[in-house]
Parts: C-alpha cells; structure tokens; sequence
C-alpha cells in the first residue's frame, strides 16, 4: 500500500507542479499571478476531449491545438483581465482572474454539459514495479511533469528569450531600454502557464472524468503548492508539488478519502508558519 500510494502521490504531484510552474511564470515576470489556472487546465481537458472523442481526431493533433487554445486563452487572461489594471498600479487583476475563471467555467458548463465524462486511457498497457501493477500512463506523468520542470530551468539560463525573461524580472525599465518588448514578454509568460495547465488538463483527463468544475480543486491546491514551495524558485514549487501530491495520497491511502483535504491543508499552513518564504523561496530585499 505505501509503494502504491508514493507513486500515485508522484503522479498528482506532478499535475500540481505543473500548475504551479504557471504561476511561478507570471509571477516571475510580472508579479501577477492567474487564479484562472485551474480552468486553464480543465479546457485543456475538455477541448482534447472535444477534438479527440467528439470529432474523432487521432490524439496527438487533438492535444496539440488543445495546449494552443490553452495558450490563446492565457493571453487573453493577460489582455484583458490583467493588464489594464496592473498598469494603473491596481490589485484589481486578482479578482478580474477569478471572475475570468468563473466565466470559462460556466461556459464549458453551459456548452459540454454538467455530466463528467470519462477520457479514453491513450496509452494501454501496464507493468510491474516492486509488486505494485502500474499503467504507463501513471509512470508518464511525472515524468513529463519532471521533464517540463528542467525544460523550463534550460531555457531560462541558455536561450535568449530565456534570459529576456529574466531581465524583466530584475529591472523591467532597464530591459525596456535594451529593446526588450516587456509587455510582450509579460502576455508570453501568460500563455506559457496556461500550456503547461493544459497539459495538466489532458494528462489526468484519463485517470478522472473531465468535467467544467474539475480544475477549482486543483488550481486551489497549485496555489498552495506554489506558496509553499517559493513563488521564486521553479524547482522549489515543483518539488512541493511533488511532497504534496504524495503527503495527499498517503493520507488518503492510510486515513482515508474523508481527512484528505483537512490534513493536507493543515500540512500547508503549519509548513508556512515555520517558513514564510516556502521551502526554497527568498525574502525579498527592498531597498530604502
């Protein structure tokens, strides 16, 4: 039972760091973050289930403008619900994310229906592993979402646009004086983190029924994951993921589905409350 719940643990964990990730890139880059990211990741799950069952297109075209449509709409989460207000210097974004969110939902809800549906397993088959059956599909999550995590850490350090990236982080006047295109930067940081929600989406869609509400609970605990691992560091947030997802189905494996969500939570806050700054995260020095 503990190998089982580990490695199911691994694979949740993985979904919440990607999900976290997102919001340790708009954070990054802008100081905003999007609390529409658990719908991100729900229509990446419905619009592949969309593409995939409803139109009958093989999966991986179905997925691939699923992920651009999740990307369209975080530019659109950065157009119109935070832009306008960040420029004024208002925290009014926080809310116009929220109300964003509560809009696709009740979107999806009204257009694909209130009944969840089940997502056809794209990978058959299973193996072996210490005695514990485990379907390819459970050992590939984590390792994209792991695989992601390093991407992400490569492009930052090695590419150009990476390293754009970063200087809007540091002094987004000074980049601007370098010809760096900030906005544009800012709205590409949006897109990326409502991808890598979308293929959260479509990556659990599987292993659960895809529904309008499926990604309130997730994105809830992203947020969580992402404060507690450090809104600063990528991998920090990413290895909370991780400690989360599995704390969640150890508590679920040995307690029981009904203390999952109140011990979990709890973890959180006492975790928080011996570290302000999350696990890997850094105070930020203001200068006077």
């Amino acid at each position: 039972m503990l190998g089982s719940a580990i490695l199911t643990g691994l694979g949740l964990g993985s979904m919440y760091g990607l999900l976290a990730l997102g919001f340790y890139l708009t954070y990054a880059v802008s100081r905003t973050v999007n609390f529409a990211q658990g719908s991100s990741m729900m229509l990446g799950a419905v619009f592949a289930y969309a593409f995939s069952v409803n139109l009958g297109w093989p999966l991986v075209p179905a997925a691939a403008l699923a992920l651009v449509l999740c990307a369209l709409y975080g530019v659109l989460v950065e157009l119109v619900a935070v832009r306008p207000f960040a420029r004024r210097g208002s925290n009014a974004w926080l809310m116009a994310t929220v109300a964003l969110g509560i809009v696709a939902d009740n979107t999806v809800l009204f257009t694909f229906g209130k009944e969840p549906r089940g997502f056809p397993m794209p990978v058959s088959g299973s193996l072996q592993l210490a005695g514990i059956n485990l379907s390819y599909l459970q050992l590939a999550i984590p390792a994209v979402g792991l695989s992601l995590a390093a991407a992400l850490h490569v492009f930052a350090k090695k590419f150009l646009y990476g390293k754009a990236l970063q200087a809007v982080v540091q002094n987004p006047e000074a980049a601007r004086l370098m010809g760096i295109n900030v906005p544009l930067v800012i709205c590409a940081s949006y897109a990326a983190s409502t991808l890598l929600a979308g293929v959260a989406g479509i990556m659990i869609a599987p292993l659960a029924n895809v529904h309008s509400d499926m990604g309130t609970l997730f994105g809830l605990k992203a947020f969580a994951v992402a404060i507690l691992g450090g809104l600063t560091s990528a991998w920090g947030v990413m290895l909370a993921g991780l400690l989360f997802g599995i704390a969640e189905a150890l508590i679920t494996a040995f307690l029981g589905s009904a203390y999952t969500q109140i011990l979990s939570f709890t973890l959180v806050i006492v975790a928080l409350a011996l570290m302000p700054n999350g696990l890997f995260g850094r105070a930020e020095v203001k200068k006077v």
